[in-house]
């Protein structure tokens, strides 16, 4: 059992497990929050556990580190739920990348060919084929690439079941508890101040997601380059005719619009997300909610009477080159948890494991060690 103190700052799902993780072995955890916990980015995700789908070109280290987070996401829903008696969703779907014009068929053939060449477990189906799994699909989806390994959790039950969590293994969470100054001696971190409060600890985690980069006291050697994100969402309310099997994901080459369709065990349908350079304006504009709206429509025309629930935005942590940073920093004692773009919660229980190992064990797990801070030259 360790009995270091610890400091996480943020918290989003990353920094929720990370101090589940550490309070269950034995470490005193005080998580703070500039809000709710995991009411803001973690809140407006989809779920979605995909990196089959979103397998990119030349990013063959982050599809590494998704397919070990998948191999780690059942057990680690087992524990949670096991311990906290919550409920978070884990789904087994699939996801079925579709496309409908030339162009789009194009584009899916070139990623189904490079989805090959990595080995990953996928299949090109033709637009009947498709239909055959998801009949809610538009007769003009002409073709689709299936993924069945990826998978989905609920996002929201997700936080709140990790929240429970971290109470019950002792640890304290601070929500509406801005960080205001990283406290450091020297080149080790020594604590937080919040307000006229100072709270002293042996590791500070910096998990706080866009915001991560303006904590007050952090020195320009360890400042991630991270950005806001903003992504809009809806959700859609769906009926006992209108109920859909898998997730449907579609590229719209012509405006460059991704929009993915997926499905709740509450009856809600989530419909995802602009990716906007927007800085920190979390505002719902009508202009993203349309292109979301008229690509879901286009492959999914029954969404056309669905009543909308709830709209909102979420601001992703992206870094400089999209990918997370995770582990050690030039501060002694200052780890990093942040920058997971698109993939938070996918990454949510690695991130969790290789951080623990960090500063319980004092080394740095291979898998992470390509998404250091190191890598940017600071």
């Amino acid at each position: 059992m360790s009995h270091k103190r610890v400091l996480i700052i943020g918290g989003g799902a990353i920094g929720l497990a990370i101090g589940w993780r550490l309070a269950r072995a034995g470490c005193s955890v005080a998580l703070f929050d500039r809000g709710r916990v995991g009411c803001s980015a973690s809140w407006a995700s989809a779920g979605m556990l995909s990196p089959l789908s979103e397998a990119q070109f030349e990013e063959e280290d982050l599809l590494h580190l998704g397919l070990k987070a998948m191999e780690v996401y059942p057990d680690f829903v087992g524990e949670l739920e096991a311990e906290t008696g919550c409920c978070v969703g884990y789904r087994r779907d699939g996801v079925l990348l579709v496309g409908i014009t030339q162009d789009d068929l194009e584009y899916l053939k070139f990623r189904y060919r490079y989805q090959r060449e990595l080995g990953l477990p996928v299949t090109y189906l033709s637009g009947a084929e498709a239909r055959s799994k998801e009949p809610h699909l538009s007769a003009q989806v002409s073709a689709a690439v299936w993924c069945p390994g990826d998978h989905q959790v609920d996002n929201r039950r997700l936080v709140m079941a990790l929240k429970r969590g971290v109470e019950a293994a002792g640890g304290e969470i601070f929500e509406d508890a801005a960080v205001d100054e990283l406290l450091i001696d020297g080149m080790r971190v020594i604590g937080v101040r919040v307000g006229e409060k100072v709270h002293k600890g042996d590791t500070v985690v910096l998990a706080s997601g866009c915001w991560s980069r303006l904590m007050p006291g952090l020195p320009d050697s360890a400042k991630p380059p991270v950005r806001p994100v903003r992504g809009q969402v809806a959700r859609l309310g769906t009926t006992r005719e209108f109920a859909l099997n898998t997730i449907v994901w579609y590229s719209r080459v012509a405006t460059s619009t991704v929009a993915y369709l997926v499905p709740k065990g509450d009856g809600t349908l989530v419909l995802g997300a602009t990716s906007e350079e927007m800085g920190f304006d979390e505002d719902v504009t009508a202009g993203g909610m349309f292109e979301l709206l008229r690509a879901a429509w286009e492959v999914v025309p029954g969404i056309y009477d669905l009543r909308v629930v709830e709209s909102m935005a979420g601001l992703r942590p992206g870094s400089r080159d999209d990918a997370p940073i995770l582990g050690k920093t030039p501060v002694e004692g200052l780890i990093m948890a942040t920058g997971h773009y698109r993939k938070g919660i996918l990454l949510t229980p690695l991130t969790a494991l290789t951080i623990a190992e960090v500063i319980l064990e004092g080394r740095t797990p291979e898998i992470i060690r390509p998404f250091g801070i190191d890598r940017f030259g600071l």
